[in-house]
């Protein structure tokens, strides 16, 4: 057990991410809990009732500790007044355990109070934990501002900078958490971290091809759940019997846009089960109407209900969210016309690509890509013959195709 927990300190003090999946720990909620503290425990506890993921479980966050050691603990109160408490910034100066946007003048050894930002910590010890080691609600949030910035860098790769900002925002959680902050300013602090979870998700995608970066998209994802139940337990513990969050709508339709990949588990429990919990005023939002309409589309193969809806109502978080599947609605829909056309009746490329929501050109590309061959006629249109028996999903997956009417989505990727 030792040798194991020497392991994980060595870990946590090298240069790497710390971006693994966390192990989960069972929270004794201390007695002088306030009413919000309270209510969270409660909304937590009847959700796990109802299959949503309850608070013990989604909070995974602090610290991945001993299960034992909050037993008796009542949260703390931060005082660090840095983004990284100082003794911290300085062992990891000794150790030169700095990322490269915690340098000094690119020093790996020397970092400065504006640049440093404290790391997660998989074992934390309550014996360990001071005040001091804690950052307060208005730091952790000036720590999410600087954070979100970087996520314009074009100086390093994106993989560079999402695994910085990953790691930094896991500890944000964490202290939130360790000083049981569930107000509406934490709602906005996840709502932003959940934000930069589902950019990522698309945005790695892309490069799914490096077996590093598909291994960085998995965890990713896997992080992006757990912040969202977290999420979900925070509206409701700052609910009252009519009150709808602002932007409860549209997290809650990622949630079911997650399982467009059947593949995947985004959550244990039934998708139709965690419907149960949801309130009634967010069923009948457009978001969520918008989310069930696109899965019951895309379960159901109909591709042109699909992309009209996508194109008429996506917004540009369900849109990164849905991009990694939209190629294969395209394979689909294109399969449907190949098999079920007419031999001697070839199909346009143009109508073809307007249903599709693809440029005539691109389209030509993916059907290719597809095993497909096109021709032209005296007119010079470009025509998809039918009943060919050569069609196939590409072996390294389908490049990058932008989508007719939300390219100012794209041209923020």
């Amino acid at each position: 057990m030792e040798a194991r927990r020497s392991r994980n300190q060595h870990h946590n003090l090298s240069s790497s991410s710390s971006s693994s999946s966390s192990t989960s720990y069972t929270q004794k909620k201390p007695s002088n809990v306030t009413r919000h503290q309270s209510k969270f425990s409660s909304s937590a506890r009847s959700h796990s009732n109802a299959a949503r993921v309850p608070f013990n479980n989604a909070q995974e966050d602090a610290a991945d500790a001993d299960p034992q050691s909050f037993s008796d603990f009542n949260p703390l109160v931060g005082t660090c007044p840095y983004m990284c408490p100082e003794r911290e910034r300085i062992q990891r100066e000794n150790l030169r355990d700095l990322a490269v946007f915690e340098r000094l003048h690119g020093n790996p050894a020397k970092s400065s109070p504006s640049l440093a930002v404290k790391k997660f910590c998989r074992t934390i010890s309550t014996k360990y934990i001071q005040p001091f080691d804690m950052r307060p609600l208005n730091v952790l949030e000036d720590t999410l501002n600087y954070l979100m910035s970087l996520l314009e860098s074009k100086e390093h790769p994106f993989e560079v900078v999402h695994d910085f900002i990953s790691d930094r925002t896991r500890s944000i959680r964490q202290d939130l958490t360790m000083q049981n902050i569930v107000n509406k300013k934490a709602i906005y602090m996840y709502e932003q971290m959940v934000k930069f979870h589902v950019i990522s998700h698309h945005k790695l995608w892309h490069s799914m091809s490096d077996p590093n970066i598909a291994s960085m998209h998995h965890l990713n994802l896997e992080q992006l759940t757990k912040t969202l139940a977290s999420l979900f337990n925070l509206y409701e513990a700052n609910r009252n019997s009519t009150y709808v969050h602002e932007n409860e709508a549209e997290f809650c339709s990622l949630h079911v846009l997650l399982h467009l990949d059947s593949s995947s588990k985004p959550t244990v429990e039934p998708l139709s089960l965690w419907f149960c919990c949801v309130p009634a005023l967010v069923l009948k939002s457009k978001e969520m109407q918008f989310a069930r309409r696109i899965l019951r589309s895309f379960r159901l193969g109909n591709y042109k209900e699909f992309f009209r809806t996508t194109a008429s109502q996506a917004s540009y978080l369900q849109y990164c969210v849905m991009e990694p599947y939209i190629n294969e609605v395209r394979a689909l829909a294109i399969s449907c016309i190949n098999f079920g056309g007419y031999k001697l009746h070839p199909y346009p490329l143009f109508n073809l690509s307007k249903l599709l929501m693809i440029e005539e050109s691109d389209l030509e590309s993916f059907c290719n890509s597809c095993g497909l061959k096109t021709c032209t006629d005296e007119s010079g249109n470009k025509l998809l013959p039918t009943k060919q028996t050569t069609f196939s999903h590409p072996k390294g997956g389908f490049q990058h195709y932008s989508f007719l009417g939300l390219q100012e989505y794209e041209s923020k990727f």
